[in-house]
């Protein structure tokens, strides 16, 4: 897939840029391609747009540094790792250095390479320049000990600005403020741009070209035609949009998999779980069900340390993504960019919140009795899952029900709303199948009887009548943190 036209805008002026994407997106893969343009190497380009274009292929010393590799445990680790990445540099070049900080080593390898041929500034390029960081998010004093180790390595950069042609910094977070971009004010950031939205990314025209062969041969395994195994990826793995006008890109590591495997799998989801992401959300109370939700334009698009916002780690990391955009108020809709997301991540803060995962019940069940009108049935699977979960959660215990509520059903691909607003007030839960429509109103301090009344008295199911689909209405109430007496009661048609 020739990303070159969109790197071009990019590089054919000199500049500083930050790109933040998810993990395994494509930012190595981007920087690899950058390295091969600015080191002169234009054979490599043959038959891309890149190699007929205006670009000059004027050969520059490239600086290279991936701090994916570092598994830095301490600050003098990270500084090892630095020292070990310069020194590599510097044997590439056949240059010696003789400073003796990490910081001083950096600018020196800066300035000596722009002198190694006339006019020959220099090309930086970090890759995942957060890990350090990121790798301690769960230990917040050695976090930011990490991010200060980092502030002195890119203090370097804005100085030695006169020797350098082109820098571009990626990574999953964008730390501001008192973090690593307090000494990068220069830079632009691109994250959000639309002009680079598909920079990184596949592109629906690049799936259906680029990739056709490969689709005819899965769909003929499949025994579908082209266009329904495309509308199935589409499902799964498309969806990511970063920038408010951007267009819509698949996973490429998720639908590169799905080609090769022939798998519909959580393919990316799988390479890396989570766990501090949902740790957070468990004992910072997040109300998960409100997704989506909105989010102003000047909070989402950088978090700190000492401080982690949950909304925008959640984009950053690609597990939310943008779905609309509110010019006028300057507010961002996000949601899940597509199923893999959604079920993967869903079903494993599901699986975080019980305690013993060997005793939860299969859930699926639910979804055959809830079809089947048998709520006697439902409501035993969901006490039983209620006494499997851990009661140490940080949740407030109304939310604790609702949610509990929306990721069962959300797994068991039933059409499931909580809060959903009537002109009389808001109904707590309703879960849509084929034929039915149930309306749940839950009391935690009072009797399933007044449940019921309260969904009567307001009536909550006016707004579900005409649809062709039985209505039922449902009053549980909560005692010892489980569903205890419940009722029900038919409501017309």
């Amino acid at each position: 897939m020739d990303k070159t036209r969109q790197i071009y805008p990019l590089i054919e002026k000199s500049g500083a840029f930050f790109l933040s994407r998810p993990r395994r997106f494509g930012k190595s893969l981007t920087l690899s391609v950058l390295d091969e343009i600015f080191s002169g190497n234009r054979e490599l380009f043959q038959g891309l747009w890149i190699y007929d274009s205006p670009w000059e292929w004027k050969k520059h010393p490239v600086l290279r540094f991936d701090f994916s590799k570092q598994k830095a445990r301490t600050t003098d680790e990270l500084k090892q790792f630095i020292f070990n990445e310069l020194e590599y540099v510097a044997n590439r070049y056949s240059l010696q250095l003789t400073k003796e900080t990490y910081f001083d080593r950096f600018q020196e390898l800066i300035i000596k390479c722009s002198q190694i041929s006339e006019n020959s500034k220099v090309v930086i390029l970090i890759d995942e320049y957060d890990k350090p960081i990121i790798d301690h998010l769960e230990d917040t004093p050695r976090a930011v000990e990490m991010r200060e180790i980092k502030k002195g390595f890119f203090t370097v950069l804005k100085g030695c600005d006169p020797y350098i042609r082109f820098l571009l910094l990626t990574g999953v977070s964008k730390f501001s403020k008192a973090g690593v971009f307090s000494n990068l004010n220069h830079l632009r950031d691109i994250s959000l741009e639309d002009q680079y939205s598909d920079l990184i990314g596949i592109t629906e025209d690049e799936l259906t070209s680029r990739l056709a062969d490969y689709i005819h041969e899965f769909a003929k395994e499949e025994e579908v035609s082209d266009n329904e195994l495309v509308v199935k990826i589409r499902d799964w793995y498309n969806g990511y949009r970063f920038s408010p006008k951007g267009i819509s890109v698949y996973n490429p590591f998720s639908t590169l998999l799905l080609l090769q495997q022939k798998r519909f799998e959580h393919h990316w989801f799988e390479t890396g779980t989570p766990e501090f992401l949902v740790k957070l959300i468990l004992n910072r109370n997040y109300n998960i069900i409100s997704v989506p939700l909105e989010i102003e334009a000047s909070k989402f698009s950088s978090y700190e340390v000492e401080d982690l916002n949950i909304t925008p780690l959640l984009f950053q990391t690609g597990y939310l993504t943008i779905k609309g955009y509110d010019k006028e108020e300057s507010l961002y809709i996000l949601d899940y960019p597509n199923y893999e997301v959604k079920y993967a991540f869903l079903n494993y803060l599901l699986m975080k919140m019980q305690k013993y995962e060997d005793s939860i019940p299969h859930i699926h069940h639910l979804a055959k009795s809830f079809r089947s009108g048998d709520l006697h049935n439902v409501i035993e699977i969901l006490r039983r899952i209620f006494l499997s979960i851990d009661y140490d959660l940080h949740i407030p215990l109304e939310r604790y029900y609702q949610t509990i509520f929306y990721l069962i059903f959300t797994l068991l691909g039933l059409r499931i709303k909580t809060e959903v607003k009537t002109n009389l007030g808001r109904v707590d839960a309703v879960v849509e199948t084929a034929s039915t429509i149930y309306i749940f109103e839950f009391k935690l301090d009072d009797t399933a009887e007044k449940a019921l009344e309260q969904i009567r008295e307001k009536k909550y199911y006016e707004k579900y009548q005409g649809q062709g689909k039985a209505i039922v209405l449902v009053g549980v109430e909560f005692r010892d943190r489980n569903i205890g007496k419940w009722l029900s009661s038919n409501n017309l048609l």
